[in-house]
């Protein structure tokens, strides 16, 4: 179910007024846990009485961690805690992919190849997964306490502003939020409001436009493709993966303040970075700290050698790609950013610094581009003909002439990617915060995009957002 579905935009109304309605916390946790499962079970059914059963594993193996005196036993529940989440992950997101590649090297060897077995892959599996491994590892660490009740931490895994494509959450972060649950604010509701307007805006009125031209492009046989269409598909997929992923964010942010939560946030203008490792630290925040948190510190992080710290880096963004999708193409992706995030290290970022604060935007939003190819085309074969196009290589029998709405976008788009690099951005955004005018504008503004948004997606086809693939 989407957030823009007129099924939810039927029924979040209903179960707003009764958790609000809702006089006592335990009434609260409760409607919130059923409407919850409500929620997941109209696109999972067949997934959620495992998601319940791998929680309840949780939940008493995190228990017995807290209880536990010895560290070989806390260390012998964290590790089968861990594994049977990943248990879940890999046989759900990666069996047809590990059966498909050893059938070519059985191919290879001249040998029988195995049936594969294709599995319906459950929306969100990555997110609940990593969610689950994050409560067991820090009840490990002492950083947070088990749940009080069984509920409380479905609750927490179930949670469904956050549940299909986050922002990924720790326990301890939400724990409060979820034993005493805030009343009803005005203040909660129009801030709550007014940032799902701006995801509906981004995800409907930029991504959704951009990504229909994209597709067109990175669908073509890529040596036919001219070098204009090459580059705008790029472009326009460079903007949709952005504005789709962050309006989900900035819609689950928005849902969850009007029922009272705060959720971590995921996105801090990320293509004005002028590094690489820059970027990371403004995109997919919750991602790129659960990597630094459960998996490069552990790792030892950068207190080893240089060559050890490279590793570490390349180990995890591997994983990190592979993590986004059972394909080569998404290791080969790891594998770039795990590159340049090592030449940021040994001399990128600082030659990029030297050039200026233009050249280094610029220069690392083509970084991310030609990044983005690597993770949108459709296999490995596509990619040396879609590199061929955009070098001018291509053979230009395939024009793809974009309507002249994707073209105004597109520069939208744009705009509203790379306007907060400007130097007086910093001044508008507190003239904005300061005069209660201008905010008033801004929310009004924000809330005929966010209609427009609404009535086009009643209007059009149904386009999942990107992220729930993974």
């Amino acid at each position: 179910m989407l957030f823009y579905d007129p099924l939810f935009l039927t029924c979040f109304p209903f179960l707003y007024v009764l958790y609000f309605a809702a006089r006592e916390a335990r009434t609260k946790r409760w409607i919130l846990l059923i409407g919850s499962g409500l929620f997941y079970l109209w696109g999972e059914p067949l997934f959620v009485p495992v998601v319940v059963a791998s929680a309840l594993i949780d939940h008493l193996l995190a228990r017995r961690i807290a209880g536990s005196s010895s560290v070989p036993t806390k260390r012998a529940l964290l590790a089968l805690g861990v594994v049977q989440n990943l248990a879940i992950l890999i046989i759900y997101k990666y069996t047809s992919f590990a059966l498909e590649s050893l059938n070519v090297l059985l191919a290879a060897g001249k040998f029988s190849a195995l049936p594969v077995w294709h599995i319906a892959l459950p929306i969100g599996v990555s997110f609940v997964t990593f969610e689950k491994i994050t409560y067991l590892v820090d009840s490990y660490r002492g950083v947070s306490q088990p749940a009080r009740r069984f509920s409380d931490y479905c609750l927490f895994v179930f949670f469904f502003p956050k549940l299909l494509a986050g922002p990924i959450l720790k326990y301890h972060e939400i724990d409060r939020q979820i034993a005493v649950p805030r009343g009803f604010e005005w203040s909660d509701c129009g801030a709550g409001l007014a940032r799902f307007a701006q995801g509906a805006f981004k995800k409907l009125l930029i991504a959704d436009p951009l990504g229909h031209y994209a597709d067109q492009v990175f669908g073509a046989d890529p040596a036919t493709l001219s070098m204009g269409a090459a580059w705008l598909g790029t472009v326009c997929f460079t903007l949709q993966i952005y504005f789709d992923f962050s309006g989900y964010s900035d819609m689950a942010i928005g849902i969850a303040r009007m029922l009272g939560f705060s959720l971590r946030e995921n996105f801090n203008m990320p293509y004005i970075s002028r590094s690489i490792t820059e970027f990371w630290r403004r995109w997919h925040i919750s991602l790129t700290t659960w990597i630094r948190d459960y998996l490069y510190i552990p790792l030892g992080g950068n207190r080893g050698s240089a060559l050890v710290t490279y590793r570490n880096l390349w180990i995890c963004f591997l994983l990190s790609g592979l993590w986004h999708g059972a394909s080569w193409n998404f290791v080969l992706w790891g594998a770039y950013n795990g590159l340049f995030l090592t030449l940021d290290r040994v001399f990128l970022e600082r030659w990029l610094q030297r050039g200026g604060a233009v050249i280094a935007t610029m220069a690392t939003l083509l970084i991310v581009m030609l990044g983005w190819v690597i993770f949108r085309s459709p296999d490995t074969a596509h990619l040396g003909g879609f590199f061929a196009a955009l070098a001018g290589f291509g053979h230009a029998t395939a024009w793809l002439p974009p309507p002249v709405s994707v073209l105004w976008t597109a520069a939208l788009g744009a705009a509203l990617s790379l306007i907060p690099a400007l130097p007086a951005f910093g001044s508008l955004g507190a003239a904005w915060r300061s005069s209660g005018v201008l905010r008033v504008a801004g929310y009004v503004g924000l809330g005929a995009l966010g209609t427009i948004a609404i009535a086009r997606a009643v209007a059009i086809p149904f386009q999942p957002f990107i992220y729930f693939r993974f």
